[in-house]
């Protein structure tokens, strides 16, 4: 067996046998919903429980979240059957392990929330370019998909682009799609579209989308700070966790160039890391508690 360390705090656990079927990245919960609350929770807190957590513990968390026994218990039986979780009983007690085949799109997560991902003025670009046939059709459109997840421009159908913190996330979804002998993966500084490459960026990704984002994300936790209890320490750190991880996928962190001017993503970004830092250990000791 081998273990992995987690990015954002440094716990550990194991993989160890299980389906093996690759779990994708999250692409359908709402934030804000159980099923997105509990995924956060699951990738925030399980494997630092040891990978299984009883089902009692997991409706305690929801419910110091917020969320309704009943609604914890639909989203169990949703994020279940995506495989994320595989029923297992321990000392009698029923509950959930991690299935060991969601570790790496759980660690691809940690990267892209918690690690450091700004493009530097003029730095290097990734571009995949990809011919899928036909017959592979549902795995080309789930390359398109999750191209875009993970933060990607599209430049055009079989061209897209992104920043070269990407490239590892983009190679690791071509081999989990088995498509790399579909595509081809470039690194260059000198992308020359027509016209400036501001204008370019502006077609290639949704800024507008993406700012607003941001902005909705400082409007709802730029009041925030260190909590006065564990408890309201972890439902503001869950809370606040789930809004911002679908704007770490969707925001590649471009640089500062060819953004528009006043780009609300450097707030945002500097008050999702002081929540992280003023919220995170309290937040852990009502997990461990």
């Amino acid at each position: 067996m081998s273990s992995y360390r987690s990015v954002r705090d440094g716990r550990t656990a194991t993989r160890s046998g299980g389906d093996r079927t690759v779990i994708p990245d999250d692409l359908d919960s709402r934030p804000g919903s159980a099923t997105s609350v509990l995924r956060t929770i699951i990738g925030c807190y399980l494997r630092g429980l040891g990978g299984w957590i009883s089902t009692a513990e997991l409706i305690r968390l929801m419910d110091a979240v917020g969320i309704p026994s009943s609604h914890a218990r639909t989203a169990v039986s949703r994020v279940k059957s995506k495989g994320l979780l595989l029923p297992e009983t321990v000392n009698r007690q029923p509950g959930y392990r991690l299935n060991p085949a969601s570790l790496p799109m759980l660690e691809r997560g940690d990267r892209m929330i918690f690690g450091s991902r700004q493009q530097r003025d003029g730095g290097p670009w990734c571009l995949v370019s990809f011919t899928v046939p036909e017959s592979q059709r549902a795995a080309r459109h789930q390359l398109r998909k999750r191209l875009a997840w993970i933060g990607c421009g599209k430049v055009s159908t079989g061209l897209w682009i992104g920043p070269t913190a990407l490239t590892d996330e983009v190679e690791e979804i071509l081999a989990e799609l088995e498509l790399r002998p579909c595509a081809t993966v470039f690194i260059t500084d000198t992308p020359q579209p027509h016209g400036s490459l501001s204008a370019a960026v502006a077609r290639w990704w949704d800024l507008d989308a993406i700012a607003t984002l941001h902005r909705r994300f400082l409007r709802a936790f730029g009041d925030y700070g260190p909590a006065d209890d564990p408890v309201r320490a972890f439902a503001n750190y869950v809370t606040m966790l789930d809004r911002w991880r679908v704007i770490a996928y969707l925001d590649p962190g471009l640089q500062p160039a060819v953004l528009p001017a006043n780009w609300p993503g450097f707030g945002s970004a500097e008050l999702f890391d002081r929540l992280n830092w003023e919220l995170a250990a309290d937040a852990d000791r009502f997990v461990s508690g």
